[in-house]
């Protein structure tokens, strides 16, 4: 199974929301008019796409009025383009995976309670192992012992090594400890859990910023990246939320979670159009292998081209 039907079977909420609405507003051979487009500005919000909803439909008006579109399959070409370009961050930062060109690269995840962070940590290190990379795991998550021990049984299934302090310590003393030994052992990929925070709790955003300068002081140009993990079903709430942590570190990309129990998969382009960040990855499900890199066309096309039955007549 391909990449797109991947994502066509695990975002079938937010396709049937946003897809299949489409198919809805020209039901019964309906014709583009100020109402239909009415009732697109409508489904578009509920998909959560939020204020860029707003902006969408104000290019299909211009083309609407210029003569370009007269029905769905030009509405839905148009939908596609403008959508794409929403994934496109402003700094012209590629979407999807990177290549980790650091030994060791240094991996700074953080996030807020409940995002799916350590999970997503433990799917990024499967990831990298199966691509042959060694990887270690530093959970200077020292506040909550589960996420320790989640982390440790892990790493112990798959024979990662694991830097964990004692409940209570320094998160930044454990960092500086899981940087060096993997420096020390020649680990290819360092991968740091950090405490689940709200993004209101000032002090512990703090602790972040000194997280990441006490890694940058054990080995120059680390962290080489900081991934916000958000929660999908979070919706439009995960802008501020990431506000909030791009205002404390220095985030290079974003992991959106638990995208395949929720409708609101639509919130990803506004997310990336208001960060300016792109998406690294996108969680589709709980197994380990369920964890995607983020291809804006095949993410447009799963929730936006019509299934094969419902594809509008040429």
């Amino acid at each position: 199974m391909g990449l797109l039907d991947r994502l066509r079977s695990r975002l079938g909420k937010t396709r049937e929301k946003l897809s299949d609405g489409i198919t809805g507003l020209f039901r019964g051979g309906r014709g583009v008019d100020q109402a239909l487009l009415d009732e697109l500005e409508e489904l578009l919000y509920d998909a959560d796409l939020g204020p860029v909803a707003e902006r969408i439909v104000a290019e299909v008006h211009r083309l609407h009025r210029r003569g370009e579109i007269r029905g769905e399959e030009e509405l839905r070409a148009v939908l596609r383009e403008t959508l794409l370009g929403l994934l496109r961050p402003p700094a012209g930062l590629p979407c999807g995976e990177v290549e980790l060109t650091h030994a060791p690269c240094v991996i700074l995840v953080v996030g807020v309670n409940g995002s799916g962070k350590t999970t997503t940590i433990a799917k990024l290190a499967h990831r990298f192992q199966s691509q042959g990379k060694t990887v270690l795991l530093g959970a200077c998550d020292t506040f909550r012992a589960a996420a320790a021990e989640q982390l440790e049984i892990w790493a112990a299934r798959n024979g990662a090594p694991l830097v964990r302090g004692a409940e209570g310590a320094d998160p930044a003393s454990v960092a500086f400890d899981a940087v060096e030994s993997a420096d020390v052992l020649g680990i290819d990929v360092a991968i740091l859990d950090t405490a689940g925070r709200l993004h209101t709790q000032k002090n512990l955003m703090a602790e972040l910023s000194k997280v990441q300068r006490v890694i940058a002081k054990r080995l120059s140009g680390a962290p080489h990246e900081i991934w916000l993990v958000l929660d999908g079903t979070n919706g439009q709430n995960a802008i501020q939320q990431a506000r909030e942590f791009t205002a404390a570190v220095d985030v290079t990309g974003l992991i959106v979670t638990k995208l395949d129990g929720t409708a609101r998969g639509g919130a990803v382009f506004s997310i990336v159009h208001s960060l300016g960040l792109p998406v690294r990855y996108i969680g589709t499900g709980e197994r380990l292998e369920l964890l995607e890199p983020f291809e804006p066309e095949a993410f447009v096309d799963a929730v936006l081209a019509p299934q094969a039955s419902d594809a509008p007549a040429r």
